[in-house]
C-alpha cells in the first residue's frame, strides 16, 4: 500500500518520506520513535531538578534584548515566577524580540541550569499555559526527520497506517507469546507508536526486541547451517610472504595478534571454509593481521576482498596497503572500489577484477554490485562488522564460490552474547593493545567544567593538536536538554579563539561532503571537528589528542569507549573528556567505570550489569550491530531467551515444516533485521 494513500499525504510529502526510506504504509508502522516527551506539570523553580527538563510558569518582564556576537544571534529576557527569577537565552532566533510582549505569560520548557545564584535556561520550548495543559501527563512520540517533514506529521501519518495496514497475523508462534506474556503483533506497534502508559510501552518494546533478536539469530543459524561442513574449494599453503613481512614490520606482533594470526593461517589451509570473526578493542591491531591474510590469499593465485563501512575509511587502508606493497615489495595488485569512483575508473577496475589482474580489491558496499565480478575470489574480509548486515556479508561471500569469510568487530561484545550473534563463525580474540600506546588519560565532568575544557583544546591546538566534540543530536530538535552538532559548532566558534578552525560532520551531509571534511581534519585543516557519532568507525587521525563528549550520559558505556579510541593513536599524550549533562550520583558513578578502565570487554561487561530494560528514554545507545529497537546490552535478557527459543523451533524443524509456523518462516523471508541502508553511513 503505498503512502500516498493516506490523508494529506501528497506527491511532495511521500518524497521527504522517501527520503527516510518509506515508501509504503507498512514501511511506516515499522518506523519507530525515537524517544518520547513527557508533559510533567510546571513546577517552582526552587523544586525543579537541576540539568534536567523542568517545566516552569512564568511571566515575561522588561525588553527582550537581541545582540550579535560574530554572526551568531543571541536574544535574552527575564520571566519572573512564582519562587524567582528565570534567565532565558535564545541562539538564532532574533524574531523573538519582536513577538514576545512584556507580561505575557508562559511555560518555559528546557534544561534548568543554575549558574551562581541564577536560574537559566537555554532555548527553552515556550507554551501558552492552556495549550501545555492538553498535553500534561502524556507520552508523545519523537520521530527522526529530515528537512521539511516535522515529528508531529510523522505521528499523523503512523497513526493512519495503524489503521489501513492488516497487522491481524501474528507470526510469533502462539506458544511464545503465551509463555512469555508478550502482546500481540498489532498491540505492540500501537503501543510501541502511542502507549497509553509508559509501561505498555515497556511491554510493547520487549515484544519487538524479541522479535528483532528472534529473526536476527534464526537467520544467523541458518548460515551457519548452510556454511557447516563446506569443503575448502580455495585451499592454501604457508607462503614466506607474510613470514617476511612480519619480520619487516617496524614493531612486533603482539602475543594475541600472533595466536590469532596462526588460526587465520590454519583455516585457510585447512580442509574446510574459513568463517572467522576477529573481536579486537579499539587500536589492537586486527587490520595488520586482514593484511596478512589479503597478502597470503594473493600469493596462492586467488583474489582476496576488503569491504569497509564508508570511502573514507576504505581510502586509508587502500594506501596504507599501497605504501606497505612498495616499502616491503609485496608481490599483490590492489585496487580501490567506492562509490564515488569515477565512471570511467570503475570500468577499467571492474576489468582488472574481471580478468584477474587486481588480486586485493579494497571498497566499500560498491564490492558487492552486480556489476562487479571477480575471477578467483577466495577471501571475504569485512571491516566494523557490526555495520554490515548478514545479507550484505552473505552478498560478497557470494561473489566467489566457498568462499572464506574473515569479519573483524572493535565492539567489544561480551562472549556469551558474541557466541549468539556470530553463531555462523569461529571467535578469535584480540586481549592486548601494543605496547608503546600511550594510556588515554579520561575524565567524568558535569557541564561547570565547560569552559575549562574549552581552555584545554584552545591549548592543544596551539600545540598543533587536534580535538574532535561529539553531540548526541545533529541539529534543534524536539529532545532540546541535548547538545546538537549545528548549534554547538556555531556556539564553539564564539567561545573559542578565532584562530581555531571549527567544522562540523554529521551522518545528514552527503557521502561527498562527508568525505571532504574528514579529509580536510585528517590534513589538519581543520582543528576541531564537532560531530555525532558518524565518527565512530572514520580515519586514523594520529594528530588528535583531544575527544570531547557532550551529554555522555546517554550514550552506552561500550559506545563512548568506542568514541575515546578515536584518540590516542599517535605518540602524543591524548585526552577524552566526558561531559555529563545529568550531575546526579548514580549518573556519575556509570561514568566513572570508563576511568577505572581501557579494557573494552571489562566496560561492557559492567555496561551490561548497569543498562536496565526500562531504560528507554535515551539515544540509540551501543555502537553495535544496528538493530531498529533492539541493544544487545540493554536487552541482554531478551537476547539469550531469544536465543533459547530459536533452538527449540530448530529441533521442531519449524523453519521447513509445520503449518503453524508458516507465518514465521513467510516473516523470516522478508527479513531485513541487522539490514544497514549504506546511503545513511
Amino acid at each position: 500500500m503505498e503512502i500516498t494513500v493516506l490523508k494529506g499525504i501528497g506527491d511532495k510529502t511521500a518524497g521527504l518520506f522517501h527520503k527516510l526510506h518509506i515508501d509504503t504504509a507498512e514501511e511506516l508502522t515499522h518506523y519507530y520513535p525515537r524517544d518520547y516527551e513527557s508533559f510533567a506539570a510546571p513546577t517552582g523553580l526552587a523544586e525543579a531538578a537541576l540539568d534536567e527538563i523542568a517545566a516552569v510558569s512564568g511571566q515575561i518582564r522588561g525588553n527582550v534584548a537581541t545582540r550579535h556576537v560574530r554572526g551568531l544571534s543571541i536574544t535574552t529576557f527575564e520571566a519572573v515566577c512564582a519562587d524567582g527569577v528565570l534567565h532565558l537565552t535564545y541562539f538564532n532566533m532574533p524574531y523573538l524580540k519582536n513577538s514576545l510582549k512584556k507580561d505575557a505569560r508562559y511555560v518555559f520548557r528546557g534544561v534548568l541550569r543554575k549558574k551562581g545564584s541564577r536560574y537559566v535556561m537555554e532555548q527553552a520550548k515556550m507554551y501558552k499555559p492552556e495549550e501545555y495543559g492538553e498535553m500534561a501527563g502524556k507520552l508523545l512520540p519523537l520521530y527522526s526527520v529530515t528537512k521539511g517533514l516535522s515529528s508531529n506529521t510523522v505521528a499523523k501519518a503512523v497513526r493512519q497506517a495503524l489503521s489501513a495496514v492488516d497487522l491481524s497475523e501474528d507470526y510469533l508462534p502462539g506458544e511464545i507469546r503465551s509463555a512469555e506474556n508478550f502482546y500481540p503483533y498489532e498491540e505492540a506497534l500501537k503501543q510501541i507508536h502511542f502507549p497509553e502508559s509508559r509501561d505498555t510501552l515497556i511491554k510493547a518494546r520487549e515484544r519487538l526486541v524479541f522479535d528483532e533478536f528472534l529473526l536476527f539469530i534464526l537467520m544467523v543459524r541458518r548460515m551457519k547451517d548452510d556454511n557447516a561442513g563446506l569443503t575448502n574449494g580455495c585451499p592454501m599453503i604457508e607462503v614466506a610472504e607474510t613470514a617476511r613481512l612480519i619480520e619487516a614490520l617496524p614493531y612486533r606482533l603482539t602475543n594475541a595478534q600472533q595466536k590469532v594470526w596462526g588460526e587465520i593461517r590454519n583455516d585457510l589451509a585447512s580442509t574446510h571454509t574459513m568463517n572467522r570473526l576477529i573481536q579486537g578493542d579499539v587500536g589492537s591491531g586486527k587490520t595488520i593481521l586482514a593484511f596478512l591474510a589479503l597478502v597470503m590469499c594473493a600469493a596462492n593465485g586467488y583474489q582476496g576482498a576488503l569491504m569497509a563501512p564508508t570511502e573514507v575509511l576504505a581510502a586509508q587502508h587502500y594506501e596504507t596497503l599501497r605504501q606497505m606493497k612498495e616499502r616491503y615489495h609485496l608481490p599483490i595488485r590492489p585496487v580501490l572500489l567506492t562509490g564515488s569512483t569515477s565512471a570511467k575508473d570503475r570500468r577499467l577496475i571492474c576489468e582488472q577484477i574481471e580478468n584477474g589482474e587486481a588480486d586485493v580489491v579494497l571498497g566499500t558496499h560498491a564490492l558487492i554490485q552486480d556489476r562487479v565480478t571477480y575471477r578467483r575470489l577466495a577471501l571475504v574480509i569485512t571491516d566494523e562488522q557490526h555495520r554490515f548486515g548478514v545479507r550484505q556479508r552473505e552478498s560478497l561471500a557470494k561473489k566467489g564460490r566457498d568462499v572464506h569469510v574473515l569479519v573483524m568487530s572493535a565492539t567489544p561484545i561480551p562472549r556469551t552474547l558474541a557466541i549468539i550473534l556470530y553463531g555462523d563463525l569461529h571467535i578469535s580474540v584480540l586481549d592486548e593493545v601494543p605496547a608503546n600506546r600511550l594510556p588515554i588519560k579520561s575524565c567524568v565532568v558535569n557541564a561547570s567544567y565547560r569552559d575549562t575544557a574549552y581552555r584545554f583544546i584552545e591549548k592543544e591546538v596551539a600545540a598543533g593538536r587536534q580535538a574532535y566534540v561529539i553531540c548526541p543530536m545533529v541539529e534543534e530538535g524536539d529532545m532540546e536538554e541535548l547538545e546538537n552538532v549545528v548549534s554547538y559548532t556555531a556556539k564553539l566558534r564564539e567561545k573559542l579563539d578565532p584562530s581555531v578552525q571549527v567544522a562540523s560532520l554529521h551522518g545528514k551531509m552527503k557521502a561527498a561532503e562527508k568525505n571532504r571534511i574528514m579529509e580536510a581534519f585528517a590534513a589538519k585543516q581543520i582543528d576541531v571537528l564537532v560531530s555525532t557519532t558518524v565518527i565512530e568507525v572514520g580515519i586514523n587521525v594520529p594528530n588528535a589528542t583531544v575527544m570531547m563528549v557532550e551529554n555522555a550520559e546517554r550514550f552506552g558505556l561500550a559506545q563512548l569507549h568506542q568514541l575515546r579510541g578515536r584518540v590516542g593513536r599517535g605518540s602524543e599524550q591524548s585526552y577524552c573528556i566526558f561531559m555529563s549533562g545529568r550531575d546526579n550520583p548514580e549518573t556519575m558513578a556509570r561514568l566513572k567505570i570508563l576511568n577505572e578502565s581501557e579494557d573494552g570487554f571489562y566496560i561492557a561487561s559492567q555496561d551490561l550489569k548497569l543498562r536496565g530494560p526500562g531504560d528507554l528514554f535515551g539515544i540509540r545507545q551501543s555502537g553495535d550491530l544496528r538493530f531498529e529497537l533492539a541493544d544487545i546490552f540493554q536487552d541482554s535478557a531478551l537476547l539469550q531467551k531469544a536465543s533459547v527459543w530459536a533452538d527449540r523451533l530448530l529441533a521442531r524443524e519449524a523453519l521447513t515444516t509445520g503449518e503453524i509456523y508458516a507465518p514465521l518462516r513467510k516473516r523470516l523471508e522478508k527479513a531485513v533485521t541487522n539490514e544497514v541502508d549504506f546511503r545513511t553511513i
